[in-house]
């Protein structure tokens, strides 16, 4: 038995019939799981070892050369000639399908980079001797990981001062305005410069930055709503009956007001 609702099971099944968006859907779903599995598609690490009879697993764990014989302490480099040849006469090697990680450079080639594809590298390498498809599946990851995250942050944010604005109304809503314009008003771009020239830029600190000064364009279209649907006789029912103000706007006006939100979701992810 579905556990969706009749009106979703209508929704799900109208979606269907849109064979474009409905495999679209899909393809998407397919490309965003591999970029998941990145690291046992393409590695330049390998997956599993086999030396002197111990089990080693440089996926989850970094190794030294001292470690599988060598003379140095210093971090395995599983792409040395050295090492590949005293790990296959001593055990055996499992690789990823390609060799290459999101960082890895092809110094065995003999092509002049960038180079056309190859059984090493199935889509050729970059000007920098990357391999190209490796770089798609972790820039796919990534991508896809800092759109979906900085449209959860950013529309709750949106949402939650968009709704206390519209509900309470009055200087709730008057200084909140002000803020908002005083806020957007910021020369965005220069303070990221001058933010990254401070702190070494990574994946949380762009999506922070990201998420500061990008939350303020779902603002207007729930407060909107809100100042609507505030006055209608079921919420002024609601209030004389003593539901709380967080009742009243998580179960009453929120979904109704989600129902125009939801289409600013996507211009968000884009």
């Amino acid at each position: 038995m579905s556990r969706l609702s009749p009106v979703n099971q209508a929704r799900w099944a109208r979606f269907r019939h849109n064979r474009r968006g409905y495999w679209s859907l899909w393809i998407f779903l397919v490309l965003f799981g591999l970029s998941l599995c990145s690291e046992l598609i393409a590695n330049d690490k390998p997956l599993l070892v086999r030396y002197d009879g111990s089990w080693y697993f440089p996926l989850l764990k970094n190794y030294s050369e001292s470690d599988f014989g060598g003379p140095l302490a210093s971090k395995a480099d599983y792409q040395d000639p050295w090492l590949k040849e005293r790990l296959e006469n001593n055990g055996w090697v499992l690789w990823a399908p390609i060799r290459f990680g999101a960082t890895s450079i092809n110094f065995a080639t003999d092509k002049p980079f960038p180079s056309p594809p190859s059984r090493q590298n199935w889509l050729g390498t970059d000007a920098n001797g990357g391999d190209v498809l490796a770089r798609i599946l972790y820039g796919t990851r990534i991508s896809v990981l800092f759109g979906l995250m900085l449209t959860l942050c950013s529309s709750a944010m949106g949402v939650l001062a968009g709704a206390l604005q519209g509900y309470y109304g009055g200087k709730v809503d008057l200084w909140g305005q002000r803020f908002i314009e005083v806020w957007s008003g910021m020369p965005t771009l220069f303070l990221i410069i001058l933010l990254s020239s401070v702190v070494q830029p990574n994946f949380w600190w762009l999506l922070a930055i990201t998420v500061l000064f990008g939350w303020m364009s779902l603002v207007g279209v729930v407060r909107a709503e809100f100042l609507r649907t505030r006055n209608f006789d079921y919420i002024r029912a609601a209030q004389a009956l003593g539901v709380s103000d967080r009742s009243i706007i998580l179960r009453h006006m929120l979904p109704n007001a989600m129902v125009t939100t939801l289409t600013f979701f996507t211009v968000y992810f884009m």
